[in-house]
Formats: structure tokens, C-alpha cells, sequence
């Protein structure tokens, strides 16, 4: 299985922009079975000032631009976020396509993040844990902060995740904190974890990249840089099983 991360490198442009050139980069990125993107790419997460505007439905122009180049690249893609708008609702919004280009799950952002920020008064916050069915296994949906709360992946390691895909926009200050926790979400689980951060800047704050692939006993197998870029592997899905049976941690939990 191979998998790629999109690194977009964001900057205050107009929504149009952001939106024709990731589109841009999907078509340009390398054979893949995923491709993957970051969090709220579409506006850029510390443009606060333009969730509302840039909001769209679920089945609004940017997801059904996507379901093309899925239908086109004949693989999964995996949105990363936009600012949903149902019925003036709105959700930090992630969106699994499959190579059909069908909507295969949709992950609203549970755990939102308020400080420095104003996530958490503009939008409201997911209620259901989301893992779906893929040819490569059971996958975990999460978004950026979640990544710092282990016990939303326990209860997706408990729904049968083997794979956690995390789309981001994690600022370059707390850098050393989003490679810990990429690593330990994954070794502490036996999971895959693929993530997609942002690059680039927005509103004066800069995103730390390093998106990041990292297997099941939390070694790195690719590591991107702070620059856009795609970050790309060949990973073994098998490898979750092997490994979970090899050394059996989960099943030794006594609380749960």
C-alpha cells in the first residue's frame, strides 16, 4: 500500500486559490492507493475571520470538485478538513472519499482548540467517534488537537481501527509536541498513523510540516520537512496484525 501525504503550504489567498491548487497537487502527487490533506486548507485555520464565508455544505462545491479527482486518480482520498455548514451549524469537517469518489465517512472535529484560538467559540464540536471499513483495514478518523487526547484513539482502537489518518494544522511552536505525540498515538496503539499537517504561514503563525507516517511501533518511515511537499511511503497493512499478535499489549489492558 502506498500512501501520500499532500504538505500544503498555506497563505492568506482567497478560498479559490487554496482550493485550485491543492486540486492541482492531487493530480501531480505520486501513484498512490491515499492521497491526504491537511486541516481547514480551504481558508487556513488561524483565519478566523473567514470561517463563516468560507464555509460549504457537505455537498458543496469543493468536496464535489475532490470526488472528481478521486473518480480520476482511482484512489482514496482523504480531504483533511474544511468549515462545514449545516443549516448554519458549523464543524471543523474532515471527508474520506474512495476511488468511486463516493463520500466513504465523515469525521467532525471533537476536541477543539481554544487556546490562542477561536475554534471554539466559532464552531461546534463533533459528538461521534468515526471508523470506517477500507481495503487496507479498519481507519481511525482524528483531527490536529485530538491528537492530544488517547483516549479517543483507544475507543477507535476498540471500534477495530488498525490505521488512524489526522489531518492537521499543528503551528511550529509546539513542533517538538506533534512529533511526540504522532509516535506515541501510534506505539501505544500498534497502529499505522498517517498524518497531513500544514506548511506555510497564516495570519503571522507558522505551521510545522513534518507530516509524518509512522508504524506500529512507532518508528518513523517517512517524515516530511517544513516546507510543502509530498510526504510518501510503502507501508505493509499486514504489519498491524503481525505485530499485535507478536506482542500482545492491547489485550492486556484492565482498564477500559
Amino acid at each position: 500500500m502506498r500512501v501520500t501525504s499532500i504538505q500544503l503550504a498555506m497563505s492568506d489567498q482567497p478560498k479559490e486559490k487554496n482550493v485550485a491548487h491543492a486540486l492541482r497537487l492531487v493530480q501531480e502527487a505520486p501513484p498512490v492507493d491515499l492521497i491526504l490533506l491537511p486541516e481547514i486548507w480551504p481558508s487556513g485555520f488561524f483565519c478566523f475571520d473567514r470561517y463563516q464565508r468560507d464555509s460549504e455544505a457537505i455537498n458543496g462545491p469543493i468536496v464535489t470538485e475532490f470526488q472528481k479527482a478521486a473518480r480520476k486518480r482511482r484512489c482514496h482520498i482523504f480531504m483533511g478538513s474544511m468549515v462545514e455548514n449545516d443549516n448554519g451549524h458549523l464543524y471543523n469537517t474532515s471527508i474520506l472519499l474512495n476511488p468511486e469518489g463516493q463520500i466513504a465517512a465523515r469525521y467532525r472535529k471533537i476536541h477543539l482548540f481554544g487556546y490562542q484560538s477561536e475554534e471554539t467559540t466559532l464552531l461546534e464540536p463533533g459528538e461521534d467517534i468515526v471508523v470506517v471499513d477500507t481495503p487496507w483495514g479498519r481507519s481511525g478518523l482524528s483531527t490536529c488537537y485530538d491528537l492530544r487526547f488517547p483516549e479517543l484513539y483507544r475507543r477507535m482502537v476498540d471500534k477495530g481501527a488498525a490505521f488512524f489518518l489526522v489531518a492537521s494544522a499543528w503551528p511550529r511552536v509546539r513542533l517538538a509536541a506533534w512529533k511526540l505525540f504522532n509516535r506515541c498515538r501510534a506505539h501505544e496503539n500498534l497502529a499505522f498513523l498517517i498524518s497531513c499537517n500544514c506548511a506555510g504561514a497564516n495570519q503571522g503563525k507558522t505551521y510545522a510540516g513534518h507530516s509524518m507516517i509512522v508504524d506500529p511501533i512507532g518508528q518513523v518511515v517517512a517524515e516530511g520537512s517544513e516546507e510543502e511537499d509530498f510526504v510518501t511511503a510503502e507501508i505493509d497493512p499486514d504489519r498491524v496484525n503481525a505485530i499485535r499478535q507478536e506482542f500482545p499489549a492491547l489485550e492486556d489492558r484492565r482498564l477500559t
